[in-house]
């Protein structure tokens, strides 16, 4: 943060996570700053009448900028004498109350921005603030300080499987209360800075996507046409898969390789082998697998799928086919592995490279049919065996196959190095910007002189 300057004079906050304050602020319980706290109502199914009425949930709360999204807004009927307790005002704070998890818990905060009739969900808390001593706009940041600090989790209680926040108990927390005027020079800070960071992000983002539908998008050319752009071409005579290369031939992929071989082939192995088991989060999209799991063959052979060594591993299920994850398993314990049943394996004959397999069953021509193909209700659908029996792919000979491989193994990997490095600056901004919203709420830089969009906030000495 050296780029922004520190105040004149500091003192000792005497609290651990704040550090440091400037010598005129003083420090306080965060229930000092909050007027009333109210539970939100949820109401019951819209009727098409007046007491139809907005009601914001958790899943509305936009994570990033804190703020309350309301492009897809859930409509509750809630009589209009209950209503007025519960109407929300441009600048109130929500707090999640219940829900959360391990990677997401409970107790996020944040503000609404929004001039329309809109109450809030049950599992949400309303803090009005006392506005003679506290600007939402800056505790938006406080709030967002201590969920990064991890000061929530020692409030929450866990009961059945949910979270839920002790408001009372975390309203006791200490925290930092600047001058009015100095809170809002800082919130104007922060919503400017913030927002430049987030463009940056998103545009690093979209970044991300076209390098992924670039990477599709050669696989795809690849693995349909080849590699020479001159090549006499042929119908042939798919609907989906249009012209192939005139020396290809069309093939279904039963006669290619054998798809989840049968486990009768290791039953002779001693059941206290221990070989790799392989969860579907282990599996990445970009083809990488963790293999750090094992288990003894007796705990796995009669509950999970079987695949070895040079075998090919691809979720069946939405959304994980749609997401590509997809493997070559090499390495394994002992050369066998278990994982979910809800993955296909694929061993390929002596007239299929298992490289071009791979990536073919990442293509765009593949992904739309087999999506098309799905059976199941929605988020389980899966893809049936006998559709990947009987697709038909246009293919070369063995060792154009690995040509065709070798170059998307060289192009993939720089595109998969680009979006890697993508990522990397993605959270380091991300980092960034939590970093300058502590230092700024707890006082480690000066931004009172901060112009804002035309606006200078001036030092009151």
């Amino acid at each position: 943060m050296s780029r922004y300057k520190r105040y004149e004079r500091y003192k000792d906050s005497g609290v651990e996570w704040i550090g440091e304050i400037p010598e005129h602020w003083e420090i306080g319980r965060l229930k000092n700053s909050i007027k009333s706290c109210r539970n939100g109502i949820w109401g019951d199914e819209p009727q098409g009448d007046n007491n139809d009425v907005a009601c914001i949930r958790v899943t509305d709360f936009n994570r990033i900028n804190m703020e309350i999204e309301v492009n897809d807004i859930t409509i509750r009927n809630i009589p209009a004498s209950k209503q007025k307790m519960y109407l929300l005002k441009y600048g109130d704070l929500l707090i999640e109350k219940s829900g959360g998890g391990e990677k997401q818990p409970v107790g996020f905060v944040t503000i609404f921005k929004h001039n329309i009739p809109a109450v809030y969900a049950n599992f949400i808390a309303r803090m009005e603030l006392k506005e003679e001593k506290a600007y939402s706009g800056f505790y938006k940041y406080v709030h967002s300080a201590m969920y990064s600090v991890r000061l929530n989790v020692r409030s929450i209680k866990q009961t059945t499987g949910i979270q839920n926040l002790d408001t009372n108990y975390y309203f006791e927390e200490r925290v930092i209360y600047p001058p009015l005027n100095e809170q809002k020079a800082i919130a104007n800070f922060l919503d400017q800075k913030t927002a430049e960071i987030d463009a940056l992000i998103a545009d690093k983002e979209k970044l991300i996507e076209l390098l992924q539908e670039k990477r599709q998008a050669i696989i795809t050319e690849a693995v349909t046409k080849g590699l020479n752009p001159n090549v006499r071409m042929k119908d042939s005579g798919i609907e989906w898969i249009g012209e192939i290369p005139e020396h290809w031939e069309v093939r279904k992929i039963k006669y290619l390789a054998t798809v989840n071989p049968n486990k009768s082939e290791i039953r002779h192995l001693p059941a206290e082998l221990e070989v790799t088991f392989i969860p579907m989060e282990k599996i990445i999209a970009t083809g990488k697998v963790d293999y750090s799991l094992t288990n003894a063959i007796e705990n796995l052979i009669d509950g999970y799928t079987y695949f070895k060594d040079g075998d090919i591993i691809m979720a069946k299920v939405t959304p994980c086919f749609e997401n590509g994850n997809i493997a070559i398993v090499e390495g394994l314990l002992n050369g066998i592995g278990f994982g979910t049943t809800e993955l296909h394996v694929l061993r390929c004959h002596s007239n299929c490279y298992n490289r071009f397999l791979f990536y073919y069953l990442q293509s765009a021509i593949f992904k739309s049919k087999g999506i098309s193909e799905m059976y199941g209700v929605a988020g389980l659908k899966r893809i049936p065996t006998d559709f990947i029996l009987d697709y038909k792919l246009g293919i070369p000979d063995y060792y154009e196959q690995k040509q065709i491989a070798d170059y998307l193994d060289k192009i993939t990997f720089e595109i998969d190095e680009l979006i890697s490095n993508v990522k990397f600056q993605i959270q380091k901004l991300k980092e960034y910007r939590q970093s300058l919203i502590f230092e700024a709420v707890t006082g480690k830089i000066d931004v009172r002189e901060f112009q804002n969009k035309n606006e200078v906030i001036f030092r009151n000495e």
